[in-house]
C-alpha cells in the first residue's frame, strides 16, 4: 500500500522532488497550499501518513514559522534530506529563446536566477509556486511564456527545458524534516542526530550552562534558532539539532540538561539526512 505523504507546493514542487528521495517514486504525495495546512493533515491518521517540510534553507536562512508549527503539532521528526535546489528555464516543446517574452515564477526563484534573467531582460511575472507556474504554461500553451522550475515539474507536465540550472548560486540546498505521528513514529538503532527545543529561567548564564553541558558531553550542536515566547518579558525558547556517535551520549546529555532548563521537548531522533 502507498505511503500517503503531505507536502507543501503543487505536483511537480521541490517538495515532491524530496519526498521521492526519502521515499521513493511510488510515494503518494498530498499537495497543500500553505505549511499551516500540510501540518494539519500530517497530524491526521485519516488523511495520510505523515509529512514532509522545508525548515531551512542555505541562502535564505530558517523558514520560522514552521518551528513553531512544529512545536504546536503532534508530529515527531523521523528522518532529513537535503535536496540541492536546481531551477530550470522550462517552456513548450519547440519553443526558442528568442520567442520568450514572459518568465513565470515564485519570487523566491526569480531571486534565485537574476543574473540570466536579467540579461535576457523579459518581463517577470510572480506567482504562487514554480509547480504550478509550469502547471499553468501547460494549460494555457503559450509559446511567448517561459517557467522556472524543477526538472520533475517539466517531467510532469510535458515541458521542455530550454535552459537548464539557471540559477546563479549553485549551492543552494534546501533541508526537509520527514514528519510522523507519534503511533507512526518508531526507533531509528542507527540514529545519530536530534531535534528538540528547550526554554531557560531566564537568569544570567543559564543558557552558557546549557551549551557547556551539551559540550562536556561530546554531542555537536548543528543548529541553535532562538525564538521569543508569546506574551513574556522577552524570554526565549531554543530549537536545537544535535548529532552524536552513540544514543548513549544523546540520553546522557538528555538527562543532564533537564535540571536546568524549564522545559524540554525531543521532537524526533533520527539518521543525518544525505545531500541529493
Amino acid at each position: 500500500m502507498k505511503k500517503k505523504i503531505a507536502i507543501q507546493g503543487f505536483e511537480g514542487s521541490f517538495h515532491q522532488e524530496a519526498a521521492w528521495h526519502f521515499y521513493g517514486r511510488d510515494v503518494e504525495v498530498i499537495p497543500c497550499a500553505t505549511f499551516r495546512e500540510t501540518v494539519k493533515l500530517a497530524s491526521d491518521r485519516k488523511a495520510s501518513d505523515g509529512g514532509l517540510m522545508a525548515i531551512e534553507n542555505s541562502l535564505a536562512g530558517s523558514i520560522l514559522p514552521n518551528y513553531t508549527l512544529l512545536q504546536r503539532s503532534n508530529l515527531r521528526v523521523t528522518g532529513e534530506i537535503y535536496l540541492q535546489i536546481r531551477q530550470q528555464l522550462l517552456t513548450l516543446p519547440g519553443v526558442k529563446l528568442e520567442e520568450i517574452h514572459e518568465v513565470h515564477s515564485h519570487p523566491m526563484a526569480i531571486l534565485q536566477c537574476t543574473e540570466i534573467l536579467e540579461k535576457y531582460g523579459w518581463r517577470l511575472v510572480e506567482t504562487e509556486d514554480t509547480a504550478l507556474s509550469a502547471k499553468h504554461l501547460k494549460q494555457h500553451k503559450s509559446k511567448h511564456i517561459a517557467a522556472i522550475a524543477s526538472k520533475i515539474a517539466a517531467e510532469m507536465f510535458g515541458l521542455q527545458i530550454l535552459l537548464p540550472n539557471i540559477h546563479t548560486l549553485k549551492n543552494n540546498y534546501t533541508r526537509f524534516l520527514v514528519l510522523q505521528r507519534d503511533d507512526k513514529a518508531f526507533i531509528i538503532e542507527e540514529a545519530n542526530k536530534a531535534s528538540l527545543y528547550f526554554q531557560t529561567n531566564h537568569t544570567r548564564g543559564s543558557l552558557a550552562r546549557v551549551l557547556s553541558c551539551i559540550a562536556d558531553d561530546d554531542i555537536n550542536l548543528s543548529k541553535l534558532q532562538s525564538f521569543p515566547i508569546p506574551g513574556s518579558n522577552w524570554k526565549y525558547f531554543f530549537h536545537v539539532d544535535m548529532e552524536f556517535d552513540s544514543l548513549s551520549k544523546f540520553h546522557k546529555v538528555i538527562a543532564d540538561i533537564g535540571p536546568i532548563t524549564e522545559s524540554l521537548k525531543v521532537y524526533g531522533i533520527y539518521k543525518k539526512g544525505r545531500t541529493v
